[in-house]
């Protein structure tokens, strides 16, 4: 929605307040989690040295960046605030990155589960704080590809002077040819067939291995599946997310109010509902790190308290 935001003044101001309030709220209630969960995270050794953990907290951080930055140019744009085009393209590019960065994050989380629980000898020779490093290094790229893309053919067509210029910040800026749209449309449905591919071989291999398991290993097994499936689930929603610009473009020539009304709707369930998906999978289904949590917050509570 931020980033596909324009000037808003011909809607009714009190449903618009009503629905900026509500998401002011649901964003705080969402970095406040977070932020608990990025702060256990950091509080004991075995967290930060193991990969499903580290993934989980790079989703984390991706979460917060994005629903931050995506808050400031939602407001900006409500207010009808403008900026210099230079500092859009920076806003842009930090966007642009972390809405993919979760979502192929979960994919390789998915990929991490397949491994222990399908190769578990490989485990910990391939699981390493190296490869997370590794891994890190390879999502961002990845995910830098199609803003790189769209900058790179915004650079050669613009003159430098229109760098100093002050307008309002979305992502259509950025999309000067009608075969742009072709292209981002192409690159997001090659994103989109990788990732659920992953998901779906994820999925089937570690359900072959949870038939054949027994005792404390199926066990073990059908939770590791249960965990793929949620992140199938999560990883839906990111993606739809992928799609909502078209629909929105769609919607946009036939019909602004409604425009308007699916805008919201998408920015609401598929960008903060997606991103509240994470805390519930690890923060509260895994033990060690339930444990950890509970512990934290108990004792910030303690020393909160009156003597």
């Amino acid at each position: 929605m931020a980033l596909n935001s324009s000037a808003t003044s011909g809607s009714p101001v009190k449903t618009i307040t009503t629905r900026i309030l509500i998401v002011q709220v649901s964003i705080a209630v969402f970095l406040s989690i977070n932020f608990l969960l990025i702060s256990t995270f950091f509080r004991k050794d075995t967290f930060y040295t193991t990969m499903r953990y580290i993934l989980f907290a790079v989703t984390l951080l991706a979460d917060c960046l994005f629903l931050i930055m995506s808050n400031a140019l939602l407001v900006s744009a409500y207010f009808n605030f403008t900026m210099q085009i230079w500092l859009c393209c920076i806003v842009y590019t930090i966007l642009s990155v972390y809405a993919l960065v979760t979502p192929i994050t979960l994919t390789v989380m998915s990929l991490e589960r397949y491994v222990a629980i399908c190769m578990p000898l490989r485990h910990a020779e391939l699981c390493t704080m190296r490869g997370a490093v590794q891994l890190i290094l390879i999502i961002h790229s990845i995910s830098a590809v199609p803003c790189t893309v769209n900058l790179s053919i915004f650079s050669a067509t613009v003159s430098s002077n229109l760098y100093s210029n002050s307008r309002l910040c979305f992502r259509e800026m950025f999309v000067l040819f009608p075969w742009q749209d072709h292209l981002n449309s192409a690159m997001n449905q090659f994103y989109f067939l990788i990732m659920l591919s992953v998901i779906i071989f994820s999925y089937v291999q570690i359900m072959k291995a949870a038939k054949a398991a027994s005792g404390e290993n199926k066990k073990s097994t059908w939770k590791g599946l249960r965990t793929v499936i949620l992140h199938a689930f999560q990883l839906l929603l990111c993606l739809i997310q992928l799609w909502c610009p078209f629909v929105e473009d769609a919607v946009y020539k036939i019909d602004m109010s409604l425009h308007r009304d699916i805008r919201y709707f998408n920015y609401v369930t598929f960008s903060l509902a997606s991103r509240c998906l994470s805390p519930l999978i690890y923060g509260l289904r895994d033990e060690l790190f339930f444990q950890a949590l509970k512990s934290y917050a108990f004792c910030r509570l303690y020393r909160k308290s009156p003597v």
